[in-house]
């Protein structure tokens, strides 16, 4: 399966966004998928997981309570609804599927999309 993350762009502070993230292949409900950012000068981090079925669902404390991961496995997308922005989630949006379970560390999984920017403004 090939990953293509899009949907980022400029929003300001409290404002929300929706990224998305569109597999190829026939595939994609066999994978466990994530998202994970990357800010400038910092390291990957994670930010939501979700399982094949879509039924378990994990967040880091930093964007729990405001961001929601779906996906849709019969459109092959995976999605992340960010709401309430701040400007320290201006990043980089990567989305990850894994073959095994995934996780929350970026070794856990097996393949990457290019990645989308968003920028939050104050």
């Amino acid at each position: 399966v090939q990953l293509q993350a899009f949907g980022g762009g400029l929003v300001q502070a409290g404002g929300s966004l929706r990224v998305s993230c569109a597999a190829s292949g026939r595939t994609f409900s066999s994978y466990a998928m994530g998202w994970f950012r990357q800010a400038p000068g910092k390291e990957r981090e994670f930010v939501a997981h979700i399982s094949r079925s879509g039924g378990w669902l994990y967040y880091a404390d930093s964007v729990k309570g405001r961001f929601t991961i779906s996906r849709d496995n019969a459109k092959n997308t995976l999605y992340l609804q960010m709401n309430s922005l701040k400007p320290e989630d201006t990043a980089v949006y990567y989305c990850a599927a894994a073959r095994s379970y995934g996780g929350s560390s970026t070794y856990e999984y097996d393949l990457w999309g290019q990645g989308t920017l968003v920028t939050v403004s104050s």
